[in-house]
């Protein structure tokens, strides 16, 4: 199983899906990996909820919620038994492909990002499913965990 930021920002911030990802991630036959792009969109985007959690969204999110949410995230990589992966070279190239395939900046309706593209392009190199939260990845042909 590959996390998607997605999976990783619903669970630590206890959304919805939180339960749910939990057991998909307990129940997981194969290794569980992670990006260092998995980890940095994770941080920033929950140190972001954090921010406008407490100030607003006109204030800019302070230095110590970043550390915090970073300090939080490798806690709950190392609590799941999640491993790095690193990308292997040419990865770019993937990720561009699923970018002119299911990018927002070709108009698809899946409306992928960066981190999407990455997430997609590294789940399908390690020929693992996709955990994320969202309907993105579900209109495009990934194999979702």
């Amino acid at each position: 199983m590959f996390l998607d930021a997605s999976a990783v920002v619903a669970v630590l911030t206890r959304e919805e899906e939180a339960e749910a990802l939990l057991a998909k991630i307990a129940g997981s036959q194969g290794p569980i990996h992670y990006s260092s792009v998995t980890m940095f969109e994770a941080v920033i985007g929950i140190s972001r909820k954090t921010t406008i959690s407490l100030y607003g969204d006109q204030r800019p999110t302070p230095p110590d919620l970043i550390a915090q949410a970073q300090q939080d995230v490798e806690e709950f990589m190392r609590s799941i038994g999640a491993v790095e992966v690193a990308f292997p070279p040419g990865l770019h190239g993937a990720a561009l492909e699923v970018a002119r395939t299911y990018g927002r900046f070709v108009g698809h309706p899946a409306r992928l990002n960066f981190g999407d593209c990455f997430s997609y392009a590294a789940a399908k190199v390690l020929q693992s499913p996709l955990l994320f939260v969202g309907n993105d990845f579900s209109r495009t042909d990934i194999e979702v965990a």
